[in-house]
């Protein structure tokens, strides 16, 4: 993979003070490595966020580090690093601060590279039939620094019904790349659009809600008028009043 610049500067402002270099579009970092010493820098702001859109966390960086004295013996020396972490203003989303993995070209290093889907989707899955899972969305490779890749792409054209899947063994594996997952993790596959247990879930509801109302208009024919409404018996004892007679009473 082809190397890209970013230009550091050498840090000696640390603790609280480093937000005034934020509010200045400068980001701290460290640098650190295998039996190094961790080096402070800075980079600007603009040039990070440009470099990290193109390299992300697997391509490899040629990073000038200006130092600070004029007359210094180690002035403007380039190491290859990794952006190894980027850590965010959960607010924001602003970078605070980067840490950079000094790697050692001759020996190989540990990165997790994206798995990224191509290809076109199955039929079964624009039919609504069936939807594309995707439990793995990384894996865990080993190379030389030079010879990591961007991401893995798997084409997910070739799954053509339930269940079939893609595991961590059919992936195209470039050359100097070693896959360090299990061969049979599942990448990807397809899965009910509905799963069986949703399924069994939907059809208990559907008998629940069937039987209810079934008992609801049973006990709507069995229920009887209560008394006094129409067609209520007159109590015994009582003479039904002779027509005309409520008329006079009210009347009075």
């Amino acid at each position: 993979m082809a190397r890209i610049s970013l230009k550091a500067t050498e840090r000696e402002i640390f603790g609280k003070k480093v937000n005034k270099l934020r509010k200045s579009g400068i980001i701290p970092g460290h640098v650190f490595g295998k039996s190094l010493e961790t080096e402070h820098v800075s980079v600007k702001a603009a040039d990070f966020i440009k470099v990290y859109k193109e390299a992300g966390e697997t391509g490899l960086i040629d990073l000038k580090i200006s130092k600070l004295a004029a007359n210094a013996v180690d002035d403007d020396k380039t190491r290859p690093v990794l952006i190894r972490q980027v850590q965010l203003d959960p607010v924001r989303s602003e970078v605070l601060n980067i840490d950079f993995y000094q790697v050692n070209l001759k020996e190989k290093t540990t990165v997790n590279v994206p798995i990224e889907l191509i290809g076109e989707e199955p039929e079964i899955v624009h039919s609504g039939e069936a939807v594309v899972i995707q439990p793995m969305m990384e894996v865990e490779v080993e190379a030389l620094p030079d010879d990591l890749p961007e991401n893995i792409e798997v084409d997910i054209s070739s799954l053509k019904a339930i269940d079939d899947a893609i595991t961590v063994a059919d992936l195209p594996v470039p050359t100097g790349v070693t896959i360090l997952a299990e061969p049979e993790a599942v990448v990807v596959k397809l899965d009910n659009a509905v799963t069986a247990e949703m399924q069994e879930l939907l059809e208990e509801q559907a008998e629940e809600q069937a039987a209810a109302t079934e008992a609801a208009a049973e006990g709507a024919e069995g229920e009887e008028k209560p008394e006094g409404e129409e067609g209520a018996e007159t109590p015994e004892g009582e003479e039904k009043p002779a027509e005309g007679q409520e008329k006079e009473e009210s009347a009075e």
